[in-house]
């Protein structure tokens, strides 16, 4: 059966499938298929139908490759292009890590950009960590950037 994932919880690992017609079903993480470790709400997928009457249970869920995934990737407004070109142009000031709501890191790199400049090299040092990691941000894959800096807590690097 074909559905659309409305939400999907990595902590928890529980979300919500819905069919066409309506219908939800639950998942977790235990009922995803061989390889999945992480489903993006409003990515298509091919699931098993189960459980019973009130219960509906999903199992053995898999991406759908090519699908659409709604209107940004994962259904998070967080871009990786907008937050690569944060980072490589106002990285030194921390606007990338407020954009991805890490912000102690974003504090961190604010304080050191006003400030590191005082005395030059901690001021050069920020300036070249947020070029790298606009680089890094801009070649990772969508679902690795999303899962690691989106989803995940990952905040340097």
């Amino acid at each position: 059966m074909r559905g659309k994932v409305l939400g999907f919880d990595v902590q928890t690992g529980k979300g919500t499938i819905s069919t066409e017609d309506g219908t939800r079903y639950s998942l977790t993480g235990s009922g995803l298929g061989a390889g999945v470790k992480l489903l993006m709400p409003g990515q298509e997928v091919d699931f098993i139908p189960g459980g019973e009457g009130e219960t509906k249970v999903a199992t053995e869920i898999f991406p759908l490759k090519g699908a659409s995934s709604g209107s940004s990737f994962g259904g998070s407004d967080k871009s990786k292009v907008a937050a690569g070109l944060l980072a490589i142009f106002l990285g030194h000031l921390g606007i990338h890590k407020f954009y991805l709501g890490k912000n102690t890191a974003g504090v961190i790199q604010l304080l050191l950009g006003i400030f590191g400049w005082l005395l030059f090299l901690p001021g050069l040092a920020n300036l070249v960590i947020a070029f790298i990691e606009g680089i890094i941000y801009l070649t990772k894959s969508d679902e690795d950037f999303h899962e690691q800096y989106v989803v995940g807590e990952k905040a340097w690097f």
